[in-house]
């Protein structure tokens, strides 16, 4: 795969088979080429590229030589797609018979062995779960939960019973327990169908639990390949090595390593190994050539690394230390920094959340965990003042607040700060990354330009970015980069208290380890105290000192031991459905 317009690879020597009903799991960073080659698996392309050479055998005809007519014709019927973001890819003015009516229509019920389509249809949503859901196929995409969207987007998917899925991060931003009903479907529907799956993800949990097999992308290359036991368990690449050693574990609370530095830009790799740069392990011998694949031995596991034999005997998470929880400070400070108490919410007249109570101590760690609908953005919205239909009490500092933003003035604003979901949408794109970060300043303090371009300037280098940053703007930035900035954003007024709304969700393993060890150092360093916002249970051990357990909008469990030591059916159920690494330790 190269760009169209010049000579730049950007995917290139991959080459797998995948048998029927086998999964293949495709994992690596943003911008490795996952997504890429799942689509040229289609014969698709994306804008602005093309397909320079190899081939793509389905059912004995090359993909990449048949005509447009014919890949239309197979696209659907025998290869499916799930997109990432059901709510994109649903007709939103549609309602859901209709849309699945649509796939019928196109491509016909021959491959339904006589069977009709509306029993078809029923067949469907029994198999992914959704005949449950009072009037399911008389709603609008936008009347069902993210995760509803997505079984529909499966079930549509698997509605012409193809031979092959392409699946394409289909569980990102879901909470575990609907995580857990998408990964069930999506297995039961390819052992019952014996569909052959692609499965595209950079969660390589979900992929442990899911995949028969994985292959682990770097810079458009596949570096390792074989079966996912063996790769997570013994990874001969320090790639894969260190993507394992940025995840973390609903088990253990080890200290999380993210991954410095970046992968090289299409058309610029080095002559060497393409990850040597960021290798631990690199030595000479790396950048003189692109190391060959090499054998290690067991289930067609192998790995593109001169050193791979001596890397493949050591377990990945064996050094790592335990991350010890500060409950000492929080013990050790009778005063609240913030306390909430008896706080019920509504929109209109719709209740959200009902009688919650909590406190967060200074230098410490709050997390607030539930699946979508518990509550849990409503409730840091309340703290930070942008939802006043509010009744109970919140006190910061021993001052009670407004439930109003605007009628809080600017001490509360400046001491108590809020980090949004979506990087993407929370940054003006019409503004540098300077400005954007020194706009809390003029809004809240009387500085002069040189008083507030040093203080710009601290909160880059707080965020483990550098002044180079400044003149940028947001689409010239990574995901994770876009992230930083948002918390330099908060940090640059010197706040002490920061709720973090499900900052990590859409984030890559590796840039997920490096913002939740910031968010560990400025706690420890500067004795900012955390909100965090999740559905990942096993980031909340990696991070939280105290855990409080939010469902429909009540409080079911509030302790530190809460992973450890659940009390609440429905605890011990979120912790079930975790997906975990089965890695040697």
């Amino acid at each position: 795969m190269r760009l169209a317009r010049g000579s730049s690879d950007i995917v290139d020597e991959v080459s797998f088979t995948l048998d029927r009903g086998e999964i293949l799991g495709l994992v690596g960073e943003s911008g490795s080429g996952k997504t890429t080659v799942a689509l040229a698996l289609m014969g698709h392309t994306r804008s602005g590229l093309a397909i320079g050479g190899g081939r793509v055998m389905f059912a004995g005809r090359d993909l990449l030589s048949v005509g447009q007519r014919e890949l239309r014709a197979l696209r659907g019927a025998r290869i499916a797609y799930v997109a990432q973001d059901p709510t994109s890819a649903l007709t939103p003015t549609l309602k859901i018979r209709r849309q699945l009516r649509e796939v019928f229509a196109t491509h016909g019920t021959e491959r339904l062995g006589g069977i009709s389509a509306e029993r078809r249809t029923a067949e469907l949503l029994s198999e992914v779960g959704l005949d449950r859901v009072p009037r399911v196929l008389d709603v609008l995409p936008h009347q069902l939960s993210g995760g509803q969207q997505q079984r529909v987007i499966l079930a549509m998917a698997f509605a012409c019973r193809p031979d092959l899925i392409i699946l394409d991060e289909p569980t990102t931003g879901l909470d575990v327990t609907t995580q857990r009903q998408v990964l069930d479907a999506i297995r039961t529907l390819c052992d019952s169908y014996k569909v052959a799956a692609v499965y595209v993800s950079h969660d390589l949990a979900v992929v442990s639990e899911l995949a028969d097999r994985v292959g682990v992308m770097y810079a458009g290359r596949i570096v390792e390949h074989g079966a996912t036991q063996s790769v997570f368990k013994a990874p001969g690449h320090p790639y894969t090595r260190a993507l394992l050693r940025a995840i973390p574990s609903p088990t253990r609370a080890h200290v999380l390593v993210g991954l410095e530095g970046q992968p090289p830009r299409p058309g610029h790799r080095p002559v060497g190994c393409s990850f040597a740069e960021r290798c631990e392990f690199a030595i000479e011998a790396c950048r003189a050539e692109m190391p060959k694949a090499g054998s290690l031995g067991r289930e067609r596991h192998w790995a593109r690394c001169i050193r791979s034999t001596e890397i493949v005997g050591l377990p990945p998470l064996a050094e790592l230390p335990e991350r010890q929880l500060r409950a000492e400070a929080a013990d050790g400070d009778p005063v609240s920094l913030l306390q909430v108490k008896a706080l019920s919410a509504a929109y209109g007249a719709k209740p959200i959340l009902r009688d919650v109570s909590f406190e967060v101590k200074p230098r410490s760690c709050l997390a607030i965990v539930g699946e979508s609908g518990a509550g849990k953005t409503t409730l840091a919205r309340c703290i930070v003042g942008l939802h006043a239909g509010w009744q109970g009490t919140i006190t910061f500092n021993g001052t009670p607040v407004a439930p109003d933003r605007r009628d809080r003035g600017r001490d509360i604003p400046q001491r108590l700060q809020y980090i949004f979901q979506n990087p993407y949408t929370a940054l003006n794109p019409r503004k540098t990354v300077g400005q954007l970060v020194e706009q809390p300043l003029r809004e809240l303090f009387s500085l002069s330009r040189q008083e507030r371009a040093r203080k710009v300037t601290e909160a880059l280098d707080a965020a483990s970015l550098s002044q180079r940053y400044a003149p940028l703007y947001p689409d010239q930035l990574s995901g994770g980069e876009r992230q930083r900035v948002a918390i330099a954003r908060a940090l640059v007024v010197e706040p002490e208290l920061l709720v973090c709304d499900e900052i990590t969700s859409a984030l890559d393993v590796s840039v997920q380890a490096a913002i939740v060890e910031l968010l560990d150092d400025l706690k420890r360093t500067r004795g900012v105290s955390l909100i965090l916002i999740t559905h990942n249970l096993a980031l909340v051990r990696s991070l939280a000192d105290d855990i409080l357990i939010l469902r429909d909008g009540v409080m079911v469990e509030h302790s530190p031991t809460v992973l450890d030591q659940p009390q609440a059916q429905y605890t011990a159920d979120l912790l079930r459905n975790v997906p975990d690494l089965p890695v040697a330790s």
